[in-house]
């Protein structure tokens, strides 16, 4: 299957630069994924389409502050390096911008404790593609402190306006922290709305996904069966796999918030098959395209995303390439905006 089969034309002036004053303000287009109709509401018209006994599942990944701006002590360059991923103690997964500047064994230096020595230190431990590095970090304190001190919330490449306030790219109900960006689809929600969707029998979940290095990178291949996802971890507790189950066993609908809720409810569903859900972790690098069976997800609620990305495959797999496709020409038509900042699309 060709990645250019999930191309389209997308004028930049409609990548969203800035989030809207208020979270549930966004437009909403709604897709129904049989017929490929399509309808144009404003994002709390959601409750509308969800019935008692559905359940919403949310991500609860929390984003770090994983962007850090320092310097090479031996030469004074500027580098940055985007943490994404911990992989144990204080060593991490992160790209490096320039990486050509950050050979094996090179140092860095992140803030200042006014007498002239670093808050936080780093050595490169190995050599990755595209930039990649492992580092591991040295510093007196906690950690995540450190980061909220010294980090920038890690937005996409094609958000070019610097971020006023941090919170907007957290979700209301972001908890477990560990995300290198945020899961979008969640950004529209507010705690008066998912109050308003309990009071109307709807339920919510949560689960937990990191997200990680594929996020920040293109497609790599000609050929959609070529690509290599990278690999996220994921939880599901007790409590959340069991209101999941009984959803289902009750014949209401799980409805996905987000692309990395929708990749870890069937990553679970896959592993489970036909036996009894159950809580469960783990890392996961699943791929969903056109071809695929959804197992666990009914809808999705999700924002517009890239042209060729796995992302835009996802959603094509659940409601079909010819009307997603269809679906995204009508949103550039009706000046819907894109991206983590933009409006959002509920498939049902």
């Amino acid at each position: 299957m060709n990645v250019d089969w999930f191309d389209f034309e997308l004028p930049e002036q409609l990548i969203a630069q800035t989030p809207l004053a208020e979270r549930s303000a966004s437009r909403l287009m709604v897709l129904n994924r049989e017929s490929g109709e399509v309808g144009h509401r404003k994002f709390t018209d959601l409750a509308a389409y969800l019935q008692p006994g559905d359940t919403l599942v949310l991500n609860d990944t929390k984003v770090l502050p994983a962007r850090l701006m320092g310097v090479k002590p031996d030469t004074g360059a500027r580098i940055e390096l985007l943490l994404l991923k911990q992989l144990e103690g204080n060593r991490w997964e992160t790209l490096a911008k320039p990486a050509k500047r950050l050979k094996l064994g090179a140092k860095m230096a992140f803030g200042d404790r006014g007498d002239g020595t670093p808050l936080l230190e780093a050595i490169v431990e190995a050599e990755g593609d595209m930039g990649a590095r492992i580092v591991s970090f040295q510093y007196e304190g906690i950690f995540t402190e450190l980061l909220d001190q010294l980090g920038e919330m890690p937005l996409p490449p094609y958000i070019h306006e610097r971020l006023e306030d941090k919170d907007r790219y957290q979700t209301v109900y972001a908890k477990q922290q560990g995300s290198a960006a945020a899961p979008t689809a969640g950004l529209h929600f507010t705690e008066d709305f998912l109050q308003q969707l309990q009071h109307k029998g709807i339920k919510i979940a949560y689960i937990t996904l990191h997200v990680g290095l594929g996020t920040f990178r293109p497609m790599s291949a000609d050929q959609i069966e070529d690509h290599v996802m990278h690999s996220e971890y994921f939880e599901l507790d007790d409590a959340n796999a069991r209101l999941i189950r009984e959803t289902k066993q009750n014949g209401g609908r799980i409805i996905a918030v987000g692309t990395t809720s929708a990749r870890t409810l069937e990553t679970v569903a896959g592993r489970f098959g036909d036996g009894e859900l159950a809580a469960c972790s783990g890392w996961t690098d699943i791929f969903i395209y056109p071809g695929y069976e959804f197992k666990l997800v009914d809808a999705l609620v999700t924002n517009f995303h890239l042209p060729k990305s796995t992302l835009v495959m996802l959603v094509s797999a659940l409601a079909g390439r010819d009307h997603v496709m269809q679906a995204y020409a009508e949103a550039v038509r009706q000046e819907y905006r894109f991206f983590s900042f933009g409006d959002a699309m509920f498939i049902y």
